[in-house]
Parts: structure tokens; sequence; C-alpha cells
């Protein structure tokens, strides 16, 4: 019987991986600008630590999570989001005593239980960066900034910024009590999860998907209007720095991220083709602290690079990326063989992309394979080339032929 791959994960071949690597070149190099360095994380973790950071009414934990149990009886989850794992990296390797802020970025893969779809895997991957140590609303316009130069880089133009705070813990409890006795009246009409959001974590109830319940959450009081001096301080002067750095944004009081450890400042990128939020992130002072740290302010955000990357093909349909080699060796004869390995061996030494034939195959059948490849130059090696210490080098593209030394090769084609 043959074995297919599970539902919910693909195979990246070659002619597509270029693409992703052209994409996550673009984005290490512009992490690379703002100074972020990259971290890698298991791929397992202990349950509580998505139960602690999440929180055990999110969509993540109560339906999404891959969990089982190891043969040592614990209970083990596959990473489902990046920021946990790194904030309990940086409290067990003791971060904390690096130079503040600390700023950590990472891509890898990410596993949920989820409806498969378009864009949705059950493996997946994610890009993000996580700032730890400044308390400042600079911290949070710095993470906006990085991303504006990502989508920008990634020639993705068509977004918008919405922006809101969610206060702090004060701030959340008053809201929390307001936002009950809004939805009281009609909780028996809210959907079953949201009856137990009601309980937990009423925020939740305005993140629902539900189309009724979207509905009885028109009219809601709105976040901002509980916020403390503080908190409302802190989100006045990020809006202001973002105008003045003419990066547009809208305020939307029902953003309340789907992860409990959300603080003050909340933000999602969505698309204005299809209305779908490209990315999200925002701030999250109290993690370190409820994992066991030193308190510590931290800002981050994450995107699905899935995502990212039917987002670019939109914005740049027709771009190409090949990885075709720099130069293709034939040879006649099994001396130039020998000759011929030599060779590729040095230029690859040199930096060069050399494809040589390794199947025995006739020179007609070498260069019609070198032809198949895409190799951008070819060149002929035999006895005459072997005694002259020259070859003729063959441009594919245009078809023009010139000679030359066959120990400048490297030079001629760099």
């Amino acid at each position: 019987m043959e074995i297919k791959r599970l539902k919910g994960t693909y195979d990246i071949l070659p002619g597509k991986i270029e693409e992703w690597q052209y994409v996550e070149n673009v984005a290490k190099n512009i992490f690379n600008k703002y100074d972020f360095e990259e971290m890698r994380v298991p791929v397992i973790e202990n349950v509580d630590l998505f139960a602690r950071s999440s929180g055990e009414t999110s969509d993540v934990v109560k339906k999404e999570m891959y969990t089982f149990e190891d043969k040592g009886g614990r209970k083990i989850a596959l990473r489902p989001e990046g920021t946990a794992g790194i904030i309990r990296a940086y409290i067990e390797n003791g971060m904390a005593s690096m130079p503040s802020p600390l700023k950590v970025c990472y891509r890898m893969p990410m596993y949920r239980y989820d409806n498969v779809q378009k864009g949705r895997q059950r493996e997946f991957n994610q890009i993000g960066c996580e700032l730890l140590g400044s308390k400042s609303y600079e911290a949070d316009v710095e993470i906006v900034e990085l991303i504006e130069d990502l989508l920008n880089a990634l020639n993705i133009k068509n977004f918008k910024l919405e922006v809101n705070s969610i206060g702090c813990k004060e701030d959340r409890a008053k809201y929390r009590e307001a936002l009950r006795n809004f939805v009281k009246p009609n909780l028996d009409k809210y959907c079953d999860d949201c009856k137990v959001r009601y309980e937990k974590n009423p925020l939740r109830i305005l993140d629902c998907k539900v189309e009724k319940d979207k509905e009885m959450n028109e009219g809601a009081p709105e976040i901002t209007d509980y916020l403390c001096d503080d908190c409302k301080a802190h989100f006045e002067n990020f809006k202001k720095m973002l105008t003045s750095l003419g990066i547009e944004f809208t305020v939307n009081s029902r953003i309340v991220r789907g992860l409990d450890y959300y603080t003050k400042t909340v933000f999602e990128f969505t698309s204005n083709e299809d209305g779908l939020a490209i990315l999200g992130g925002g701030r999250y002072d109290d993690l370190i602290q409820e994992l066991g740290g030193v308190s510590t302010p931290a800002v981050g955000f994450a995107i699905g690079e899935e995502r990212l990357l039917s987002l670019f093909e939109d914005c740049n349909e027709g771009k190409e990326f090949k990885n075709n080699p720099d130069l293709f060796i034939a040879y006649i004869g099994e001396n130039a063989n020998v000759y011929a390995t030599k060779l590729a061996r040095k230029l690859r030494d040199e930096g060069i992309k050399v494809e040589k034939d390794i199947m025995e195959r006739s020179l007609k059948a070498q260069l019609k394979f070198a032809d198949k490849k895409g190799a951008k130059f070819v060149v002929t090696i035999g006895d005459d080339e072997i005694a002259s210490g020259k070859c003729k080098i063959k441009n594919m593209e245009t078809g023009n032929q010139e000679e030359i030394e066959i120990d400048k090769i490297s030079n001629y084609l760099k």
C-alpha cells in the first residue's frame, strides 16, 4: 500500500523551495537591520507551558494542540506557537542577564489540529520577533516599523494596520465586568464556547467567529474607555509616534488577540483584498513573570509563512526564482572524465555552482541534460582541451561561444 503524506501537511519541492528561501532571506535581512538575533527552541514542550501562556480557554489549548503522553508518563505538546517556547528558554537559560532590550527572531514549524483550508495547514511555519526588556511604547513602534519594512520589501502593499489597547490586569478586570453585564441578557443565545468564555475570559467573546454572536456583540462597551492613566498614555504615545513616522493606522476596539498573555498594545495587519489578517502581535508584559521569571516587559509579533507566501505570490506575479547551475562540464573520454571531476571540485571550492555528468552518458546526452537543467554556461573537456589548457565556454542563453583558459573559468563566471 502506498504511504501518503498526512492531511494538513505538504511537501515543498525543488522549483518551489526557491521562493520560500527568497522570502526567508528577505525577512532575515530585515531582522538583521533591526539587530534581532535568531533563536530556535524544541518542537516538543510540556503541555502546561501553553496552558499557562495561551490560556486554558483559548482555542489553541482547548481544540487545536497536538498532545500525547510520552513513555515517561509526561504530558507533551507539539509547539502550536512560538512565543511561549522563546520565553521558557529566556527564563531557563538566564537570558535576563543579557543587555536589554534583548531582540530575538525565529522561523520554526508549528502544529495545530485545525480545519484544513487554503493557507491553513496542521503543520505550518511561523516567522516572528520578540523584543524583551523595554516597557516603552517605542518598542511597540519599532516592531510595527519592522513589519512595515518586511511587507514593503516583499512588495506587499495593499494592507492596513489596526491597533488597540487592552490595558493592564486592573483595566481588564473592570472591563470584564462591564462586558459580562452587556452579554448577560443574551447569554443563552450565544454559542457554547462563548458561554464558557463568559465565565473564564469574556474578552474572547469579542473574538468569536460565529456570525450571530458577532451581531450580538455590536454595541458592546469598548475597552479603551476603561484604560488607566498609564495605559492610556502608553497607547496615545504609541499612536502619536506612528503618525509622526507616516505610518497609517485605524483604531479597532474589537482587536483582543486570541491568546491570554497580551497586555496594552495589540495590533493586526489586514489585507485589503480579502479582509483577512496577515499577521498580529502586541505587548505581553506579564507573561515572563507568570512563567516563573522576573517581571519583564515584552512585545512581539508572528506571521504564518504560508500566508506570507500566498500574499507575496499575489503581489509578485511572474517573478521567477531560478537556482540553475552556473556551469555544466561535459567531457569526452575517461581521461577527460577524471580531469572534469577534479575541475568541478576546484570550481565548487571557489563558490561556483557546477553540474557534471555522473550517469556515464554520451556527449550528446550530456549536452541535452545540461539544457534541461538550465545551466547558464557549458564547457566541453576532451584530450585537446587538456593538452592546450583552453576550452570553449558557451553562453546557453545567447548561444555565443568564446575560448578561454581553463584555469580562468572561475574569474570569467564571476
